[in-house]
């Protein structure tokens, strides 16, 4: 079998792989989410680390792929429950972008973006409404869309906040996240100068488990204030260590030495460099 770019190839190309693949037989929609989260995430990962180069033009092919592999595998394993199928899925897509789209389909006068905003969360109310009429419960913060915690801590903030549910200033926040700071520092380990996290009780790991979650909830309130996306902004910082931590294995390697035995300091001055240098 050779590849093509025929979509309905590909769709036969799954139903092969579900019938001969011992792996993907045994797959379900329960075992799948896992992949679903890494793919979206390999994927934002190269659109972050995109030069223009030719392995990073291969990359995106290749994530964006993977990311669609999950979209219709899921759709398959939902076609063999005799519920929908990709078809279906495709339809339900397109129904959905032209209902959400007036202003492109049924011209009506839309100035600009925040115009468009406006009557695209319109018609979300309208959409939840009949949603609701199916059965689905009237809870404020049912409309939190899934997503990484981060994702979801702004969200339930934002929501929350739109009912008065929120510090009136930067300082309230701030006092909050040195209140949790205080906390988690009560839990920690911090007089065992040679403690080991192995070596901890479940209790104590639960206690630090719930203070440290305390402390980004918060961090990421602190953002919400500042109209920063903490998602993205914990990207941004991974991107950075990435690239910082690639200066450094290239220095060390270039010094003839080796990152398992080079002293500290030495990485640590390398890091910096990389820091002046605007990695």
């Amino acid at each position: 079998m050779t590849p093509t770019s025929d979509f309905n190839d590909l769709l036969a190309l799954m139903e092969r792989l579900r019938a001969e693949c011992p792996w993907d037989a045994k797959q379900t929609n329960d075992s799948l989410q896992k992949y679903a989260i890494e793919e979206v995430f390999e994927l934002i990962e190269a659109i972050q680390t995109d030069d223009g180069s030719a392995f990073a033009t291969e990359n995106l092919k290749g994530e964006l792929g993977d990311v669609l592999l999950q979209v219709i595998f899921h759709a398959k394993l939902y076609d063999e429950a005799a519920r929908f199928d990709m078809a279906q899925v495709i339809y339900a897509l397109q129904d959905k972008l032209i209902r959400r789209h007036p202003h492109v389909f049924d011209k009506e006068n839309l100035a600009d973006d925040e115009a468009v905003k406006r009557r695209w969360d319109e018609i979300k109310r309208q959409e939840n409404a009949h949603w609701q009429a199916l059965g689905k419960p009237i809870r404020r913060l049912s409309n939190v869309k899934a997503g990484t915690a981060l994702m979801q801590a702004q969200a339930l903030q934002s929501q929350a906040a739109s009912v008065g549910f929120d510090w009136t200033n930067l300082q309230g926040v701030l006092d909050k996240l040195g209140e949790e700071i205080t906390e988690l520092q009560q839990v920690l380990p911090c007089g065992e100068f040679n403690y080991q996290a192995d070596k901890l009780s479940d209790e104590q790991r639960q206690r630090i488990s719930d203070e440290l979650g305390d402390c980004l909830f918060v961090l990421s309130n602190l953002a919400r204030h500042m109209g920063v996306d903490a998602e993205m902004a914990l990207q941004s910082a991974a991107g950075k260590f990435r690239r910082r931590f690639a200066f450094v294995e290239d220095q060390v390697a270039a010094a003839g030495l080796e990152m398992t035995s080079c002293d500290l300091q030495t990485k640590d001055d390398y890091w910096n460099a990389a820091k002046k240098s605007g990695l």
